[in-house]
């Protein structure tokens, strides 16, 4: 009998793995980032699909490096075909909160310029409402203090992630909000100065979540809607 952490595990697994069946051969394909999308990746290098993809992160690159996945950098590509990552959280409209490994600010670019984005998560990340999770805040360290005080001022509880920088050579805040408004919460954070970008997907919602349940998945559509 399986314990609750290998139900999990399979579960992401599953959910990867099924995103990987969207993916035709001559597509650009986003590579996210975290244990979910890793499960994706490494399906991908097992079925020698024939993509060019580009990585979200330092840690991707260097997993699909391994595998053989041709890479791309973003600054390649106006507009990428299909993006596969995972999210830390998921609410019934589809907003997310992603960031946990740190690299939602390429995350995010990527699946802007992406035309299809699929997010892979096992069910306990579908929420009815986003906030149990932080939001990381990626910041530039020189304006740490003073983003910490506008943090404060939108009612959030900031804390500085230790011994952490992203690639982007910046300090993350994570930060808990009682989120009533997504997008509007995302809108406020980077209009902060010294905010590079934060963990809240609200403007770029993914078109598919695909949810895994064991060796189950359920598959859910966005209704067309601007982005």
């Amino acid at each position: 009998m399986k314990t609750n952490k290998q139900y999990i595990e399979l579960s992401k697994k599953t959910a990867a793995e099924r995103a990987v069946e969207f993916i035709e051969d001559g597509m650009i394909l986003g590579l996210g980032t975290g244990s979910t999308a890793e499960y994706a990746i490494k399906k991908i290098a097992e079925k020698k699909l024939n993509i060019v993809a580009v990585p979200t992160s330092r840690r991707t690159e260097k997993l699909a490096k391994k595998l053989r996945i041709p890479l791309a950098k973003m600054d390649e590509y106006r507009e990428i075909d299909m993006d596969i990552d995972g999210a830390d959280e998921v609410d019934p409209e589809f907003n997310l909160i992603k960031g946990g490994g740190g690299a939602h600010t390429r995350e995010k670019r990527i699946a802007e310029r992406s035309k299809k984005f699929i997010v892979v998560v096992d069910h306990t990340k579908l929420v009815k409402k986003l906030g149990n999770f932080p939001v990381p805040v990626e910041v530039e360290p020189s304006r740490k203090e003073f983003v910490e005080e506008k943090l404060r001022e939108l009612d959030g509880i900031p804390r500085l992630r230790e011994d952490f920088i992203t690639d982007n050579g910046n300090i993350i805040i994570d930060t808990r909000f009682d989120i009533e408004n997504p997008r509007e919460l995302e809108e406020k954070l980077n209009s902060i100065p010294g905010v590079i970008e934060n963990g809240v997907f609200s403007k770029r919602k993914p078109e598919i979540i695909i949810v895994g349940y064991g060796t189950e998945v359920k598959i859910l559509k966005r209704k067309n809607e601007s982005r």
